[in-house]
């Protein structure tokens, strides 16, 4: 079971619970020195008008009376075997905190110990509380536990630090830093999902950098807090995102992320945010960089998921890794967050024990009860390898469908792939050139550019318009090469989804 969620201080909260009569309680935690100052706190409320002891042990110090100076560790119980049968004999009702026991709770003879003092609390009060990163309870012990969640600062007490760390700047060089008020609402906002001490060094980095804060402080601390939270390697921070400008066509779908960002961002407080799309299409024609452009809509960063490194060969790990993705994704809010080609990770195989479904299902009730404020933009290229419960109304906002690319959008894309690389064209050769690459995607548009600066360049010459049609000429584009496939696409979106231009 869970310790209810309440808008109390932590230290009450687990008083709460502690008065329940718990026997054991398990706190994950990566903060274990703030975790056991808010155990100690609780314990000697709990404490009052009772004969109870509060406890202390680590296998490195042994067993340490923290409520009263007995002066130091007894280390004779330094041991775990020592330490439990101690606990079991003792006839003193207290709390024994424990750190770092979770190693040991893979000895049947420990877990069936603490098993029999969790059962005893009637003749004796003693609760165990076991401090650590991660908590696998065996099973014996799971309906004995209550599972205590140490919540990050919320965001009275991260202002609170940012004030108190310009004071600190103020007191070392007797005046107050430069500090944009904007920039503190936005910097107290990006410090979400992070632990008070981190909170505390972010902070202060960003203001005795150089004396002020600034709206050039927030890029650099985002990227500090993705290199904090992104501990397993999947998720990739980029905060440079694309303008939709820089994206051909996509009209729709520019427009509809547009209506839905006063909801996003919190100023419109009355309307529900948006929880994201899935764009599917043809191969080339923008999906990506739509993604892009829709953090660049939205002024937030964008973070990729890549579930090709979620897998894993042990059973149960990768919904692990991909719930602590998306933890890390939450704490990373407000961004967009990225699920690139989703059917190559979310399609059932025959040969993954169910490990696609099961990873399916934890995305699935994420998807549906995450409150934070995180986009998801997800995009796919095969329909028919989504399975049918993620594409189902309301899993995600709408479903829009990106295609090759009409005339006008063509024109767009090459205006855009010219202007980057210094090309000037005259529009009549622009308009030859876009009916000469029809059924062309974007991406095969820009290369045929590129390919026409190399061959511009090894001729001597500049690029013109009849070098870009020979390359043109010489390309297979998908739509060809894959013709049935790409048609096929085409004809079941027709009615199912909504057309991103």
């Amino acid at each position: 079971m869970n310790a209810p969620a309440t808008h109390h201080a932590p230290a009450d909260e687990l008083q709460t619970l502690l008065a329940s009569r718990v026997a054991l309680v398990i706190i994950e935690s990566r903060e274990e020195g703030r975790a056991t100052e808010v155990v100690r706190e609780a314990a000697l409320k709990a404490q009052r008008g009772k004969n109870w002891g509060v406890f202390q042990w680590t296998v490195t110090e042994g067993l340490l009376r923290v409520d009263v100076d007995l002066g130091g560790a007894q280390r004779t119980l330094a041991q775990p075997e020592q330490l439990l049968r101690h606990v079991k004999s003792t006839t003193m009702p207290g709390i024994y905190v424990l750190l770092d026991f979770h190693p040991y709770l893979e000895n049947p003879i420990f877990v069936r110990t603490l098993k029999d003092i969790a059962q005893d609390y009637g003749r004796c009060a003693r609760t165990v509380v076991l401090i650590s990163h991660e908590m696998k309870l065996p099973q014996e012990l799971d309906h004995l536990a209550a599972r205590f969640t140490l919540q990050m600062p919320d965001k009275k007490e991260r202002h609170a630090i940012v004030m108190r760390m310009a004071r600190e700047w103020a007191q070392m060089k007797g005046g107050m830093p430069k500090i944009d008020v904007k920039v503190v609402d936005k910097l107290v906002d990006n410090l979400a999902g992070l632990p008070l001490h981190d909170v505390e060094r972010l902070t202060r980095g960003a203001i005795f950098n150089d004396g002020a804060l600034v709206e050039d402080d927030i890029k650099p601390l985002l990227a500090a807090k993705y290199q904090l939270l992104n501990r397993g390697g999947t998720l990739s921070f980029e905060p440079d995102t694309a303008k939709f400008a820089e994206v051909g066509g996509m009209k729709n779908l520019r427009r509809w992320i547009l209506q839905r960002k006063a909801a996003f961002d919190g100023s419109a407080p009355g309307l529900d945010a948006p929880k994201g799309v899935l764009l599917l299409g043809v191969q080339g024609c923008g999906k990506s960089l739509a993604a892009r452009a829709a953090a660049g809509v939205l002024g937030v960063p964008l973070v990729r998921l890549d579930f090709g490194a979620l897998y894993s060969k042990w059973h149960g790990e990768s919904e692990k890794n991909l719930r602590e993705s998306l933890k890390s994704a939450e704490a990373l809010a407000p961004c967009v967050l990225w699920l690139d080609e989703i059917e190559k990770a979310l399609s059932s195989g025959d040969g993954d024990s169910g490990t696609s479904r099961r990873v399916l299902g934890t995305f699935l009730t994420w998807l549906a009860e995450q409150r934070a404020r995180v986009f998801i933009v997800a995009t796919a290229n095969d329909i028919t390898a989504l399975p049918p419960e993620l594409v189902r109304k309301g899993r995600f906002d709408e479903i829009f469908f990106v295609d090759l690319p009409s005339p006008a959008a063509r024109l767009e894309i090459f205006g855009i792939h010219c202007k980057k690389r210094g090309i000037t064209l005259g529009d009549a050769d622009l308009r030859t050139l876009v009916a000469r690459c029809e059924g062309f995607s974007g991406a095969e548009i820009e290369q045929a550019v590129v390919s026409a600066l190399y061959a511009a360049h090894s001729s001597a010459k500049p690029v013109s318009a009849a070098i870009i049609a020979t390359e043109i000429d010489a390309t297979r584009p998908l739509s060809v090469v894959l013709g049935e496939k790409v048609a096929e696409l085409r004809d079941w979106a027709k009615e199912r989804t909504v057309p991103a231009d």
